[in-house]
């Protein structure tokens, strides 16, 4: 047996995953890393932790599994996309701790460059917003940190990436600092028309291009690796992406008008809108879904704030529902919510409104709602908010929507996908998926060393759970999606 060992560096923390030529998975070990809060907003991760956790991880599922260096075809990495490192080449050494997708010790220098008036350069060039979520701010920060504290320095030394490039260098012993398109496009200095670096908007950062990776498609070979002697042979490193683009890509989202859905604490929503970039409509973004084999891929992407959340503050907080996974029992005993509606903005509205302001809202109330309605309607607020991204996605893509593939938690409950389904009036495809993020990289690795051989073959992998398919009249869908938009209106704070 032949496997593909992929390395899926998340927020929280580190898996090693080992997969099957029928794309199944044969092992799986986790690593947790720290937590960093220096200050108020700010968030750390120790990127030589990160590393060791993986050299650790490579070799315990490897020797736990009785698996040698030849039957490993190639690691493949999939990583939390805008978390940014910076290091010293000649030491190996980070000049400070990574500065994590959550932090946001970058909004200062995002204010000072969007009221100088370059939020249009930048959106027109990188298909998103200036915001401290993506990499350039947190690097500028780490960039000017440094000589701030070392004397007399410069930068010639000094490497950055996100975390794909940090492992992709420490593992090849320095000999690679290199990134892929997905990873690349998250950080608000690629343009993803000249798909280069973007000199002008590097400058606006103050961030000088020597230090950044050399961008490659993410079926290419990437070095190789011994993992610190843990392999006990060189295998070669094959198959790069982030972690929302991995998933797309496990999904099969190849083609135009197909879409992901991952249902989690909050959602990212990703559409495939085909072979040209396109501007995305205000609240969403664009980058690029994947390039593999000569196919480079565009998406539009949306992430809402709270989806699964909503649910468990029904469980924590008003203790309507003892876990979870009864939510469906709950609300299918109403027929409706009679007209409750229910705004989950706790923190704020995420895409397409971004408005930190808002509050979360239970609308509708009457003296006949019981918590049947409450629950329901906290379910069906989850399908609302994927259709609010959705529709604008299509509208402004000038597509239809084909099928919207989905995984997540929330996935099992069936009420919650059937009402997706109506929404979007659309088909939804819960996958059978296993670690749909690793599983992408392990696909684009597989690819790049011939372990499969072309997409087709990769479809044929990718299983359906169940489907769900829309039954809802159109005028009953207008009457309710009209009801959310009123109660989205009570919420905002403008």
């Amino acid at each position: 047996m032949l496997y593909i060992l992929s390395i899926d560096q998340s927020t929280s923390a580190t898996k090693a995953i080992l997969f099957d030529k029928r794309a199944k998975v044969k092992s799986r070990i986790d690593l947790p890393h720290r937590q960093f809060y220096p200050k108020e907003t700010w968030v750390e991760h120790d990127p030589l932790e990160i590393y060791n956790n993986t050299v650790e991880l490579i070799g315990r599922i490897t020797q736990e599994n009785n698996i040698n260096s030849e039957a490993l075809v190639c690691i493949s990495i999939s990583n939390q996309r805008e978390t940014i490192v910076a290091w010293d080449k000649r030491t190996g050494q980070p000049i400070g701790n990574a500065v994590v997708w959550q932090c946001m010790r970058g909004e200062g220098k995002c204010n000072q460059l969007k009221q100088a008036g370059f939020g249009d350069e930048f959106r027109n060039k990188t298909g998103l917003i200036i915001d401290p979520y993506f990499s350039a701010s947190g690097l500028s920060w780490l960039l000017k940190n440094y000589l701030i504290t070392n004397k007399g320095a410069n930068y010639d030394n000094i490497l950055a990436g996100t975390i794909d490039s940090w492992l992709i260098w420490k593992l090849t012993n320095g000999k690679v600092h290199a990134t892929d398109f997905s990873n690349a496009c998250r950080t608000l200095l690629f343009n993803i028309h000249t798909l280069s670096w973007d000199k002008e908007l590097c400058a606006h950062f103050d961030i000088p291009l020597v230090v950044l990776p050399e961008v490659k498609q993410s079926d290419q070979m990437y070095g190789e690796t011994d993992a610190r002697g843990a392999l006990g042979a060189r295998i070669p490193i094959c198959g790069v992406m982030g972690d929302s683009h991995a998933a797309l890509f496990a999904q099969a989202c190849t083609q135009k008008g197909l879409a992901k859905v991952t249902y989690g604490t909050g959602s990212s929503v990703m559409m495939n809108i085909g072979d040209r970039p396109l501007a995305a409509p205000e609240g969403l973004v664009t980058s690029i879904g994947y390039s593999i084999g000569g196919n480079l891929a565009y998406v539009f992407e949306g992430n809402i704030h709270s989806t699964g959340a909503t649910i468990k503050w029904l469980v924590d907080e008003l203790r309507l529902i003892v876990k979870s996974s009864e939510s469906e029992k709950v609300a299918t005993t109403v027929d409706s919510t009679e007209g409750v509606y229910f705004v989950p903005a706790f923190s704020g509205l995420g895409a397409p409104y971004w408005d930190n302001m808002a509050r979360a809202c239970i609308s509708g109330i009457h003296s006949g709602t019981r918590k049947a309605h409450i629950v329901r309607a906290g379910l069906e607020s989850i399908a609302y908010q994927v259709k609010d991204l959705l529709d604008l996605m299509t509208k402004k893509a000038g597509i239809s929507l084909l099928e919207i593939r989905v995984d997540g938690g929330p996935t099992n409950n069936d009420f919650l996908m059937q009402f997706q389904s109506d929404m979007l009036d659309s088909k939804v495809a819960v996958s059978d998926v296993e670690e749909a993020s690793a599983l992408g990289a392990a696909f684009a690795g597989g690819l790049g060393t011939g372990f499969w051989q072309h997409f087709d073959e990769l479809s044929n992998l990718v299983t359906t759970k169940k489907s769900f398919k829309p039954k809802m009249p159109d005028e009953v869908r207008k009457k309710l999606y009209d009801g959310w938009l009123k109660a989205l209106e009570k919420v905002k704070s403008n």
